[in-house]
């Protein structure tokens, strides 16, 4: 059986699949006590996919210091449209309910975990 960490052992779980049903509760309202990173994607993207596993080291990386929220566009259209995603890879960190970086298209590792560490 794989470990799991104290968040995900204690039932808040780091990496989410999000979608149009859950995206207030898990993103808005869970990024009022952790910052939230959503990743807009989708499975015929290419540059999507190989963002995915970079996004989910990080996570693991950071042992809870923020949640991974995947929001599949084909899957979650209303949310997509509301928040006008255009160009996918999107990433979107969110803290305190409001978005406080964009970042649009896929980056190296070391260019998203600097990114990301100006919000932990």
């Amino acid at each position: 059986m794989p470990q799991r960490d104290g968040m995900e052992a204690a039932g808040l779980r780091t990496i989410l699949d999000v979608g149009d049903h859950d995206f207030e509760r898990a993103v808005l309202e869970r990024s009022k006590e952790v910052p939230v990173v959503v990743d807009f994607w989708a499975p015929w993207c290419a540059p999507c996919r190989a963002l995915g596993p970079v996004l989910e080291r990080l996570a693991h990386e950071h042992a809870g210091a923020f949640v991974l929220a995947r929001v599949n566009v084909d899957e979650a259209p209303a949310v997509s449209q509301a928040l006008g995603i255009q160009s996918i890879p999107a990433l979107f960190i969110y803290k305190n309910g409001q978005v406080v970086e964009r970042i649009v298209g896929a980056q190296p590792k070391q260019v998203l975990a600097a990114r990301l560490s100006a919000h932990l």
